[in-house]
C-alpha cells in the first residue's frame, strides 16, 4: 500500500522543525519539560550534530520569546492569539523565531511551516499561516519590535513584549534585586534569562578531578567545569557517572552545606527533597571523602528511582527512602548533623534552562509553594540535630519564596532554628569574588555569576 498525501507531506518536513513542533505542543498540551523531553526525541531521531543543535535552538528559542512572539502574531493576523487553534499558534511561534531571530531564508522558514500546519490542522488553517507569516515577512524584524513596543500600556508592559517574561515575573524580579541593592539590573536579569546556558559539569570529588573533565574552567565553582560544545556523554568521566551536568549555583548550594565547616567522620546527612538526585550526588561524594553517610528522601516513587540510579555510581550507594518531607522531625528528630532542603519551587531562577516555565507558573503557585516550603523547613529544624547545619535552597530569588520563608520559618520554629550569616561561606567556596551584599543569605544571579538564581541559606539550632 503506498502511503497517503499526508504522509508524504510529513516526510518532507526537515526532522529538526518536525522535532522542535512536537516539543513545543507537548509542553503546552500535556505540561511535558522540553528539558526532559528534547533529549530524548534528538536521540530516537539520531539528528546530526548540525540538525540537533538546530532543533534545539528552535525549541528553546520558541518557547523563550514565545511572549514577543505572540504580540507579532496578534498585530500581523488582527486577532488575538487566543482566537487561534492552539497547534497552529505553535507552527506560527516556531515560524517567527526562524524570521525574526534567527538567519533562517523567509521562503524555507514560511514553506515548512505551511508543510507542518497541514499535519496539524485544516486546509483553512494552512492559508491562515501563510497569509500571516507572508505579512510577517514584509515588515524588517527592528519595525516589528518597534510596532511592538508601541503597544504596551506601562513600563512593566514595554518590559515583558521586549524581553518575553510576564509582567508578574519580571515585578517579582524587580523586587528581589531591589533587596539585593540591585534595582537597577533588571533588565540585564531579563536578557541573561533569554540567553542559552553554557553546559556546566561536576566533577565527582573522589570519584574524578576538575582536570581530567579536559573542559574549560569553572566560572565560581571548585568542582565545576564548561563544556563548550558537543555531547556530555563524550566526556569519559561522564560516560561513567563519575561527572555530571548540573549548574555551578546548585554546586555551590550542595558545596556550601558540606564545606561550611570540617567534616566528622560519622556524621549523618539527609538531602530532604533529592529528586532528581543531582545535587544528591555531589553531597554523597562530598560525605564519602569526609567519612559522612548521605541518605535522600524524596516523596514520588518516580523521583526516587531516579534519585537511586543518580547514586548508583557510589559503593555502598547512599539509601533513598520514599518519604514525606514534611513528617522527618516527627519520625527521625534531631538525628542528621546536616539537611540539605533544596525546596520545590516556581523555579523561576533556572528560566534559561526551562524557559517554558515563565509561561506555565502563575502566582498564586507562590503562595501555594511557600507553605509547602515552611512546613518543610519547620520539619527539618525538628529532625536536625543540636548545633548541625541545615541548607535551605531553592531555584527561586521570589522573595516569597527566599526571604519571607526564612523569616517565617525562623519565627515558627521559636527560634530553634538560626540563620547563620553564609555570604562568607559560599564565598569561600567559590573560586572567585561573587561581589555577594552583606546580607545573611546568598543570591546567585544569571547575570552577574553566569549560575541560575539559587537561593542559599544556612542555619544551625539554638540548642
Amino acid at each position: 500500500m503506498s502511503a497517503g498525501p499526508g504522509a508524504r507531506r510529513a516526510a518532507s518536513i526537515q526532522p529538526a522543525r518536525r522535532i522542535a513542533l512536537d516539543v513545543i505542543m507537548a509542553v503546552r498540551a500535556d505540561d511535558a519539560y522540553a528539558n526532559l523531553l528534547l533529549p530524548t526525541a534528538l536521540q530516537r531521531a539520531r539528528l546530526s550534530d548540525a540538525d540537533a543543535a538546530f532543533a534545539t535552538e528552535l525549541c528553546y528559542g520558541t518557547l523563550r520569546l514565545r511572549g514577543y512572539y505572540d504580540r507579532v502574531i496578534a498585530l500581523a493576523a488582527g486577532r488575538s492569539t487566543d482566537k487561534i487553534d492552539p497547534p497552529i499558534l505553535d507552527v506560527l511561534r516556531l515560524a517567527c523565531h526562524q524570521l525574526l531571530s534567527l538567519r533562517v531564508a523567509d521562503h524555507a522558514a514560511v514553506d515548512e511551516a505551511v508543510s507542518l500546519a497541514k499535519t496539524v490542522g485544516s486546509n483553512s488553517a494552512t492559508g491562515f499561516v501563510n497569509g500571516v507569516l507572508r505579512t510577517i515577512t514584509r515588515t524588517p524584524a527592528s519595525e516589528w519590535l518597534d510596532r511592538v513596543l508601541a503597544t504596551a500600556t506601562d513600563e512593566d508592559d514595554r518590559l515583558a513584549a521586549l524581553y518575553s517574561h510576564p509582567a508578574w515575573v519580571i515585578r517579582a524580579f524587580r523586587q528581589a534585586l531591589a533587596a539585593d541593592d540591585r534595582a537597577d539590573e533588571l533588565e540585564e536579569l531579563l536578557a541573561a534569562d533569554n540567553v542559552a546556558p553554557q553546559v556546566s559539569l561536576v566533577a565527582l570529588p573522589g570519584l574524578a578531578t576538575v582536570e581530567e573533565l579536559d573542559v574549560h574552567p569553572a566560572a565560581v565553582s571548585p568542582v565545576g567545569g564548561i563544556l563548550e560544545g558537543g555531547d556530555p556523554l563524550a566526556v569519559p568521566a561522564v560516560r561513567r557517572g563519575a561527572a555530571r551536568v548540573q549548574d555551578e549555583g546548585s554546586q555551590l548550594a550542595a558545596l556550601a552545606l558540606s564545606r561550611a565547616r570540617t567534616v566528622t567522620p560519622g556524621e549523618k546527612w539527609l538531602d530532604l527533597c533529592a529528586g532528581p538526585g543531582g545535587k544528591a550526588a555531589l553531597l554523597a561524594a562530598e560525605a564519602a571523602v569526609g567519612g559522612a553517610t548521605l541518605t535522600a528522601a524524596e516523596v514520588v516513587p518516580a523521583r526516587a528511582g531516579l534519585v537511586r540510579s543518580a547514586l548508583s555510581v557510589f559503593d555502598p550507594a547512599p539509601e533513598v527512602w520514599v518519604l514525606d518531607g514534611t513528617t522527618v522531625g516527627d519520625t527521625h528528630p534531631r538525628e542528621f548533623d546536616r539537611i540539605l532542603l533544596d525546596a520545590p519551587c516556581t523555579g523561576l531562577g533556572a528560566l534559561r534552562r526551562r524557559p517554558e516555565a515563565r509561561w506555565r507558573k502563575r502566582p498564586r503557585d507562590v503562595a501555594d509553594l511557600a507553605e509547602l516550603q515552611l512546613r518543610l523547613l519547620v520539619a527539618a529544624a525538628e529532625a536536625l540535630a543540636p548545633g548541625g547545619l541545615l541548607a535551605y535552597v531553592t531555584c527561586s530569588p521570589h522573595l516569597g519564596e527566599t526571604r519571607v520563608a526564612v523569616q517565617t520559618a525562623t519565627r515558627r520554629t521559636g527560634g530553634r532554628l538560626v540563620p547563620i550569616e553564609s555570604a562568607s561561606v559560599v564565598q569561600s567556596v567559590a573560586v572567585r569574588d561573587l561581589d555577594l551584599p552583606a546580607t545573611n543569605h546568598v543570591q546567585l544571579w544569571p547575570h552577574r555569576h553566569g549560575t541560575d538564581a539559587m537561593f542559599i541559606q544556612l542555619f544551625t539550632t539554638s540548642d
